[in-house]
């Protein structure tokens, strides 16, 4: 197949003069070659398409690709995960991982909490706060938990996060509202372990390949996963796949809401168990990060004895049921 890539690089937005923090969901160039190396050992044509607005340039001028892998995570907006998706939709282009549709829905950890509740799996009690006057009217028991409401990586989230009376859950909620320009995702604060789910296919193919208990070192941020951690995961973070009762209530889970959110392909979904042992839904990630040593997803596989090369043709594999004869 001639398959075109899509992607943000983060030194491109970095040399524009973007902020650290407002890349942090970018590839690094090792990623984009990594994935395009596997491509092409599994006999594909690697068409290196870019952002978004170089995949507007290109579908304008009339090219075409039998898939494009697309890992962009977009710049702005609740719905910029699924803008490569739409416009492919547009032109009959297929790509791996979901559609436009469910990026823009689970990017908004708000609406995709009412899903998985709708669905009937756990997920803590929350608050969306769009003003500072909706602190007022949150009526949830102390400690809270709180974040952004639709970004990834961690960003946003630090020690600080985890708040212990109305005057923290104000200075936190205005911080959060002012810097992201978005809504701040208020939830009680789980005490117990903490764990991430490798998914892999779409519908009744789909399965869990590894389930990883995040364990924060003693020199890590406190309370969560966060930015901080997840960057220098190496040195704050331990991962240790895990299959125990709490691990095994977490795949069932992540396979239950994967589906009925109709997630495509390859992604990754994080629970925390609240102060009963009981594994809450958090997030999913459905464009979920390939780096070969440094993203969770590759991390969940090699810890599996699945290797990169395969994980990777998995995608393809799964992708390429939607790929129509041309």
């Amino acid at each position: 197949m001639r398959i075109g890539m899509t992607y943000d690089l983060r030194d491109d937005y970095l040399k524009m003069g973007y902020t650290e923090d407002q890349t942090a969901e970018f590839d690094r160039e090792g990623t984009i070659l990594a994935i395009a190396e596997v491509l092409l050992a599994l006999g594909h044509e690697v068409d290196r398409i870019g952002h978004v607005r170089a995949l507007v340039n290109r579908l304008a001028a009339g090219d075409t690709w039998d898939l494009v892998f697309n890992i962009c995570e977009g710049l702005s907006g609740f719905g910029r995960e699924a803008q490569v998706p739409a416009l492919l939709e547009a032109y009959g282009i297929p790509c791996t991982f979901s559609d436009s549709l469910v990026n823009a829905l689970t990017l908004h950890k708000g609406f995709a909490k009412q899903v998985v509740l709708h669905a009937g799996f756990p997920t803590p009690e929350f608050a969306v706060v769009e003003t500072p006057a909706d602190v007022e009217k949150v009526d949830l028991p102390y400690p809270l938990f709180v974040k952004p409401i639709a970004e990834g990586t961690g960003k946003g989230v630090h020690a600080l996060s985890r708040v212990q009376n109305p005057e923290k859950l104000m200075q936190i909620c205005i911080d959060i509202i002012g810097k992201y320009k978005q809504p701040a995702l208020v939830e009680t604060f789980l005490p117990g372990r903490e764990f991430t789910v490798g998914i892999v296919g779409t519908g009744d193919r789909a399965e869990v390949v590894g389930v990883l208990e995040v364990i924060l070192r003693k020199d890590a941020e406190a309370h969560a996963y966060s930015y901080v951690n997840k960057e220098n995961c190496e040195e704050l973070v331990t991962y240790k796949l895990i299959n125990d009762e709490p691990a095994r209530k977490c795949a069932e889970f992540a396979l239950g809401i994967w589906r009925a959110y109709g997630c495509r392909d390859a992604g990754r979904m994080d629970f925390r168990c609240d102060a009963h042992g009981v594994p809450n839904y958090l997030e999913v990630n459905p464009l979920a990060g390939l780096h070969p040593e440094h993203s969770d997803l590759p991390i969940i596989c090699t810890q599996a004895g699945i290797s990169y090369h395969d994980l990777i043709a998995r995608i393809i594999e799964s992708a390429s049921q939607r790929v129509a004869p041309r």
